[in-house]
């Protein structure tokens, strides 16, 4: 059986010369690939208490919501903002080379709930610090964070330090 590293196509110098970029499509488009994948994830929380899962689009659907299946639990959906119908809340964060928006249906988290985050990838750490502190506007308490990726050389976990972050592969460089 081939280990989950071996299902990443990583293309260097996209989308700029020096990146090695990570392509979890190539995880995807294989069923033992996208299997393995959801697996390791949820392996690697099997110990946490959480009573949602939530994750961000379009990829933190793909992996969480298998994930929030597996558990008997509820998925979330974190969206760029205006996507959503209902009542909202929001946040803007900073993003490399700009700003961005998430939100959440304002009743999609109850206060006291445990909440696991579940994502593709983690780089900077931008985007999940935003999606915890909107988890925890709304009353939420972070149980853990699982993404399939980590980027380590960017330096994401040390912006989420006092949460737990887990990651099925995690490589050293950007």
């Amino acid at each position: 059986m081939k280990k989950l590293e071996e299902y990443v196509v990583s293309i260097p110098d996209f989308p700029e010369e020096g990146i090695i970029f990570r392509d979890v499509t190539s995880v995807l488009q294989d069923a033992d690939g996208l299997q393995l994948a959801v697996n390791t994830m949820q392996d690697r929380v099997k110990d946490l208490e959480f009573d949602v899962v939530a994750g961000p689009e379009s990829r933190g659907f793909i992996f969480g919501t298998p994930i929030a299946y597996n558990n008997k639990k509820p998925f979330v959906l974190i969206r760029k903002a205006g996507k959503l119908p209902r009542e909202t809340v929001s946040i803007e964060y900073d993003l490399e080379y700009g700003q961005a928006v998430i939100e959440m249906h304002k009743d999609s988290i109850k206060p006291g709930q445990k909440v696991l985050i579940v994502d593709d990838l983690i780089a900077t750490g931008g985007t999940t610090e935003a999606m915890v502190k909107l988890i925890e506007r709304l009353g939420g308490q972070v149980a853990g964070i699982v993404v399939l990726m980590e980027l380590a050389g960017l330096k994401g976990r040390e912006r989420l330090s006092g949460y737990r972050l887990e990651s099925a592969i995690c490589y050293p460089g950007k």
